[in-house]
């Protein structure tokens, strides 16, 4: 008796048994969604500690200063002094894509900056590998928060503050240690910021990020992980 063959070599009438040619490309470990928590704050008040202490995964947003020799850094107001604290003297751009290239891909190239030499000296790769938050944090997070949101990025948005006089002696014993700039420009600059401290805070709060102290902000990121980790798991 003949048989009616398919062209495909399968009698009719008959499933041909199921091979890989059939499946999807499904991924049996889909990629975890990846959000940023963006920490601000004034200039000497633990960002780098906190974000040390809750054991994520951190981009440094001051490697993405610009350069010394860049026509477009501001200066302060009656002064000859570069304007360190203004987001103008801040590549946002570049910072915004490295966010959303770590987001996407958990990867990206940094630049290496030498801030006592107000220069970027080389490039390095930032692996945060599978994680579903990771922290950015640097004086100026707080000026990305609206396009971190608007893209789909944003866990949640901090801004550290310890008082004045506090974040004025961390800053400064920091600087000097570290040897960021001559002594005269860290007092001008200290003197400056300790007086223009409530303002600082008061402008990154009105730009969105929630202001804490430093427990505060380790319970917050802890609360968003494990509300990202329940979601990607679930």
């Amino acid at each position: 008796m003949r048989c009616d063959v398919r062209s495909n070599g399968v009698p009719r009438g008959r499933r041909r048994p199921p091979d890989a040619s059939d499946w999807c490309l499904v991924s049996l470990h889909p990629p975890i969604p990846t959000r940023v928590v963006l920490l601000c704050g004034p200039s000497g008040s633990g960002k780098s500690l906190v974000a040390a202490r809750s054991g994520l995964p951190v981009l440094r947003l001051d490697d993405f200063y610009k350069e010394g020799d860049d026509p477009t850094l501001p200066l302060v107001e009656g002064s000859s002094d570069i304007d360190w604290d203004h987001p103008l003297s801040w590549d946002a751009d570049t910072a915004v894509a490295a966010i959303a290239e770590l987001c996407a891909t958990s990867r990206t190239t940094v630049p290496v900056y030498d801030i006592a030499l107000s220069a970027r000296t080389g490039a390095e790769t930032l692996h945060i590998e599978r994680t579903p938050l990771f922290i950015a944090e640097g004086i100026f997070a707080a000026e990305i928060v609206d396009r971190c949101r608007e893209l789909g990025l944003l866990a949640d948005a901090l801004c550290l503050t310890r008082g004045p006089l506090t974040t004025f002696r961390r800053r400064f014993l920091r600087d000097l240690k570290e040897g960021r700039k001559s002594i005269p420009f860290l007092l001008r600059r200290g003197w400056r910021l300790m007086r223009a401290e409530r303002s600082i805070v008061t402008r990154q709060t009105a730009l969105g990020a929630h202001p804490c102290d430093r427990d505060e902000a380790l319970g917050r990121m802890a609360a968003a992980a494990a509300g990202r980790c329940a979601k990607a798991t679930a």
